[in-house]
């Protein structure tokens, strides 16, 4: 549980220092896979009742996190997909894509 936890933040400052948009969405999935487990591990301490810790609270910002990751990924993803369109060294043309 502590190394899936303590993984989010390690890759998310890891993403945010990417060389590259394809490298920081392939270090935010990495992001979004380490919250799931976090959460994962909450469920079964939850769940097994090994441990007398109530959970409920770390469990449901477990989720929050994971929900506002993944939502980041999605849009950085979305974003990856969107080339801008290559200006051409014919003006007439530029000026024709334009209109």
């Amino acid at each position: 549980m502590a190394k899936s936890a303590t993984s989010i933040g390690a890759n998310y400052r890891a993403a945010c220092s990417a060389r590259s948009k394809s490298e920081f969405v392939a270090k935010l999935q990495i992001v979004v896979e380490e919250a799931e487990e976090s959460v994962y591990w909450l469920d079964v301490i939850d769940r097994s009742q090994l441990l007398p810790l109530d959970v409920r609270a770390a469990r449901a910002e477990a989720n929050e996190s994971r929900a506002i990751f993944a939502s980041s990924l999605r849009t950085a993803r979305a974003n990856l997909r969107v080339r801008p369109i290559a200006e051409s060294p014919n003006p007439q043309i530029n000026d024709q894509m334009t209109k």
